[in-house]
């Protein structure tokens, strides 16, 4: 086999891989830098996020505020993003041309809503800075010799003073081998960011309401979290459930995913306004139907399912609800329970807990504290955040310093 040799070589032709890739070239324009991609398929997560629109980042710039969306990383992001932040994302983004909108939960999109507009941006600048593209090219192994890196890919041998290793997240911990024989202590990957499954529970039937301002917890945990719960026809989903199954990633993987789920419907203050309105009900409209109260703050739906949950009949008239029928409907809204056995992923989108150990890493240059040379970016590491751009903002910043950093050059 012929041998390319190369300042640096990107493995991965992700949101980090080619982030790492732009960034070494741009800090050394005369060295050599090529990205590998083992199949055809660049930028593939960047392409689907957000429903095609790509959930570029969020707009939540405080590096220790920001910090706190990933479960697992947070005290080592707090110095990634100091070093290269949310503002240096949204600012490089408009200097390639592209801007980026700011939705009411915080989310980032590109102006465009398409997901086609990161992706020309980020081909058009490695095209620009001449960082080679290689697609079909697997790295197979990867080994030291006499200070540079040698790697068998799937198209031939190619010799790096460094490498950049942004591969993205294993679901299994095999496919880290290859890093745990350089040294690396993997954590155990498992899934995060998934829906809760409710097999059993006739609830499914309401697939398509939202709960606002829900607070769910998984019983017998210390794991809670409140926010828009959506209803679906496999279980809970929304922001409070992705939340959730995130900070409870490991938790919820011991627990063979069979675990209770409390929930309470319209939150903590929703419920003291449910009672009043019911109260104010009774002295004012007597005869009014229960299916009829307004002002619950509660999907019409939801609200006679839950009704019916607590046993009373949707024509009852509200002056007869009686104190032991408005405990049994308050009990029904702030703490209603469901069997939940399994979950459910983003197919593509799939995020992972679990990687490289981040005390292994350096995180002002993404070096690997135990091979000197080799550095990390992106879901590899053992890193993740919930859902609203925090990964790819965690891809940008890792890839943008460990490219930096690969090209010789830890600041600026």
């Amino acid at each position: 086999m012929s041998a390319g040799t190369y300042r640096v070589v990107v493995i991965g032709g992700g949101a980090a891989g080619f982030m790492a890739a732009i960034a070494a070239k741009t800090h050394r324009p005369d060295a050599a830098v090529v990205l590998c991609e083992r199949t055809d398929k660049w930028l593939a997560k960047v392409r689907i996020s957000g429903g095609g629109r790509c959930n570029a980042t969020h707009d939540q710039g405080d590096p220790v505020k920001l910090s706190r969306n990933y479960p697992r990383g947070e005290q080592f992001l707090r110095k990634v993003f100091k070093t290269w932040g949310q503002a240096d994302t949204v600012g490089w983004f408009a200097k390639q041309g592209l801007q980026l909108k700011v939705e009411k939960d915080g989310r980032m999109f590109p102006v465009s809503d398409d997901s086609a507009s990161v992706i020309e941006v980020l081909w058009e600048a490695a095209t620009a800075t001449g960082v080679e593209l290689r697609e079909r090219c697997g790295v197979q192994a990867i080994r030291p010799n006499e200070g540079r890196w040698h790697l068998a890919t799937t198209a031939d041998e190619v010799i790096a003073d460094r490498v950049v290793v942004a591969t993205g997240g294993s679901p299994k911990i095999d496919g880290l081998a290859w890093l745990t024989e350089l040294g690396h202590a993997i954590v155990p990957p498992v899934p995060s960011l998934f829906t809760f499954n409710l097999p059993d529970e006739p609830v499914r039937e309401l697939m398509g309401v939202v709960a606002p301002e829900a607070r769910v917890r998984i019983e017998g945990t210390g794991l809670e979290s409140s926010g828009p719960l959506l209803i679906t026809h496999w279980g809970f989903s929304g922001p409070a459930v992705l939340r959730l199954s995130a900070f409870g990633a490991r938790v919820l993987h011991e627990k063979g995913y069979r675990y209770t789920v409390q929930v309470n419907w319209p939150g903590p203050k929703g419920a003291s306004r449910i009672r009043e309105r019911l109260t104010q009900q009774v002295n004012e409209h007597p005869k009014r139907h229960m299916g009829n109260i307004e002002g619950v703050e509660l999907p019409q739906r939801l609200w006679h399912y839950l009704l019916q949950r607590a046993g009373i009949p949707l024509v009852k008239p509200v002056g007869e609800l009686g104190r032991k029928g408005m405990e049994r409907l308050l009990d029904v809204l702030t703490n209603d329970r469901y069997t939940a056995s399994g979950k459910t992923t983003f197919k593509e989108e799939f995020v992972t807990a679990g990687g490289v150990a981040l005390e292994q890493v350096d995180p002002l240059t993404m070096e690997s504290r135990v091979a000197p040379g080799l550095h990390f970016a992106g879901e590899v590491l053992d890193i993740d955040g919930i859902t609203g751009g925090f990964n790819f903002q965690a891809a940008w910043s890792t890839g943008w310093i460990a490219g930096r950093a690969a090209a010789g050059v830890t600041e600026g």
